[in-house]
């Protein structure tokens, strides 16, 4: 399944299957792209996931820590997230403070046929009744 520009401005229906690979989006990612606070700190990480392969620039913002977001974002549109594997999530559980989500993302981008992965270790935050993405650290060599 290849997401990226040609879904970009689209909402999914519920029924669809979520580009997270999660399940159906309407009980995957769809609620919480929507506004609904995310459970855990792995549901947020497909939900940013979702966010990028869609074009949702403000659910990635809106959902980055304060203390560590950037003033805005930029999305390179032409790029195609075409599928999302959760490593591992450590913590971020409902009752945790923290939680770390190891993935892979693989994209392409039709423009020069390039291809790859982000490989990612992230650290989330659950502050304010939300979680929230903290930071990565990203790992070019996987």
């Amino acid at each position: 399944m290849s997401f990226g520009v040609a879904a970009q401005g689209r909402t999914p229906s519920a029924d669809a299957p979520c580009l997270c690979g999660g399940g159906a989006y309407g009980d995957c990612c769809g609620p919480v792209l929507a506004g609904a606070p995310a459970a855990t700190a792995e549901q947020l990480m497909r939900s940013r996931f979702t966010a990028f392969a869609l074009g949702h620039a403000r659910h990635v913002r809106d959902s980055w820590h304060p203390s560590t977001a950037p003033a805005s974002v930029d999305l390179d549109d032409g790029l195609r997230w075409d599928r999302l594997d959760i490593v591992r999530a450590d913590e971020g559980r409902p009752g945790d403070r923290r939680g770390v989500v190891e993935f892979v993302a693989s994209w392409r981008d039709p423009r020069t046929a390039e291809s790859g992965r982000l490989h990612e270790v992230s650290r989330f935050r659950f502050a304010l009744g939300r979680w929230y993405y903290l930071d990565g650290e990203v790992d070019a060599d996987r």
